[in-house]
């Protein structure tokens, strides 16, 4: 979610040697980061509706240079550009069983596998094309096919939603159901739909999927939405208490806050960067200078921050901190997302006219932790009893890497250190160990 201090639409030039392997392979006409309508939170929405945390990588290849590709499972869809694709996040973070050089996203293929139990997706209106988009996705990357069996949408309010005139919560809802399968394939995913995006409705399809993923034995629940944190939120906390469920949301997509992120029963996912050379090849990682993060304004210090609270004053006094952990969401260094549903940024469709798009923001690093966790397999009792896990694990360097590099917050005002810190908390994942 963006503050209406930005702009409805902003558009930030982008460095283009990040974002290619060589001119001869594609040629760029534009690359610019796009806020979506459904990531832009007015004054009045406040406590009222809550708000998509998704930008995109404007990305246009001439048509006779970036022919898609369609010949290898596992690769992008257009070659010649670095961003992510299932193969890719695996190597950088270690998800896989072989680690290539590099983690060129055009030469890896080998995607992470496993996963079980339930992942619910709350998200808001209807995605009608949901199941066949995700196959599109799973097809090109050569992930499993989901049937009626793996996959299903269900209404929260018992009707079919309307769509969103805009697009914008259609393709948050691509992401996170593409994401969440392509970091734990073997899981089932349930997709549930409140009517609109009011707080109300949201939090009500929280409950829905609350009820759904204890009956399936446990699980996880993915909230890739949120709004500025307000007085009345802590009335709302016992919402992610069902016994059994590991709730999960993103930070936000712009300094500060966000709630339910910020909830102490809420995994909190931030964004960081991954950095590559003009060949495409991994170089390390640093702060998405644009992730959400901070104290929070209401809620208090939980008892599973005290150990950071002790070992790295002050960043943790007497409230509740977020992200908790972070993964890639910056938009420059987004992940290959397919949704058949034009938005109102991109009327043509995405790159040349496709259904393929470049997704970042903290939905993407939120849906990926959902699928990274899932994998690890330890299904916890509770969000509390996950995130205690998290931070006893957190200073293990097996484990998670700690980002030391960039700043975050408030005119840059939160900088990187190597514990825990309001723009990466405990790091990024390296494999599934303290998950």
């Amino acid at each position: 979610m963006v503050r209406f201090v930005w702009s409805l639409v902003l558009v930030v030039t982008a460095t283009l040697a990040l974002n290619r392997v060589s001119w001869a392979q594609v040629t760029l006409r534009t690359a610019s980061v796009m806020v979506p309508q459904s990531s832009v939170e007015h004054p009045a929405d406040i406590g009222v509706r809550f708000h998509t945390n998704t930008m995109l990588k404007a990305v246009y290849a001439l048509p006779e240079q970036g022919a898609m590709n369609n010949l290898t499972a596992g690769t992008p869809p257009f070659s010649g550009f670095v961003y992510e694709t299932p193969g890719s996040l695996g190597c950088v973070y270690r998800l896989v069983s072989t680690i290539v050089p590099g983690c060129n996203p055009n030469t890896v293929t080998e995607g992470p596998t496993g996963g079980s139990g339930l992942i619910a997706i709350v998200d808001a209106f209807d995605d009608p094309n949901a199941m066949s988009d995700l196959n599109a996705f799973s097809s090109q990357f050569g992930l499993p096919l989901v049937t009626l069996n793996t996959f299903e949408v269900v209404y929260a309010a018992g009707t079919q939603p309307a769509q969103d005139p805009t697009g914008g919560w259609e393709g948050e809802e691509s992401l996170d159901i593409e994401l969440a399968h392509a970091m734990a394939p073997s899981a089932n995913l349930v997709l549930v739909e409140s009517a609109t995006n009011s707080n109300h409705d949201l939090l009500k399809a929280v409950t829905t999927a609350g009820s759904l993923v204890a009956a399936a034995g446990g699980g996880e629940i993915l909230m890739d939405w949120g709004g500025s944190e307000n007085p009345g939120e802590i009335w709302h906390d016992w919402r992610f208490t069902t016994p059994g469920v590991v709730y999960i949301s993103s930070s936000g997509d712009s300094p500060g806050t966000q709630y339910p992120s910020v909830s102490p029963y809420v995994v909190a996912v931030g964004g960081s960067t991954i950095r590559r050379d003009s060949s495409g090849n991994l170089i390390g990682q640093r702060v998405w200078h644009y992730t959400g993060g901070g104290p929070s304004l209401y809620e208090p210090r939980p008892a599973y921050q005290d150990i950071v609270a002790s070992h790295f004053p002050p960043a943790v006094r007497g409230e509740r901190g977020t992200p908790d952990l972070s993964f890639d969401g910056n938009p420059n260094t987004g992940a290959w997302v397919y949704d058949s549903i034009p938005m109102s940024e991109f009327p043509s469709g995405g790159v040349s006219g496709s259904n393929w798009y470049v997704f970042g923001g903290t939905s993407l690093s939120a849906a990926a932790m959902v699928g990274v966790i899932n994998v690890a397999g330890h299904f916890s009792k509770s969000s509390a009893r996950e995130l205690a896990r998290i931070y006893n694990n957190g200073t293990l360097a097996v484990d998670y890497r700690a980002i030391v590099s960039g700043t975050c917050g408030p005119d840059g005002s939160f900088p990187a250190t190597p514990g825990w810190d309001y723009c990466t908390g405990v790091g990024t994942p390296i494999g599934y160990g303290g998950k």
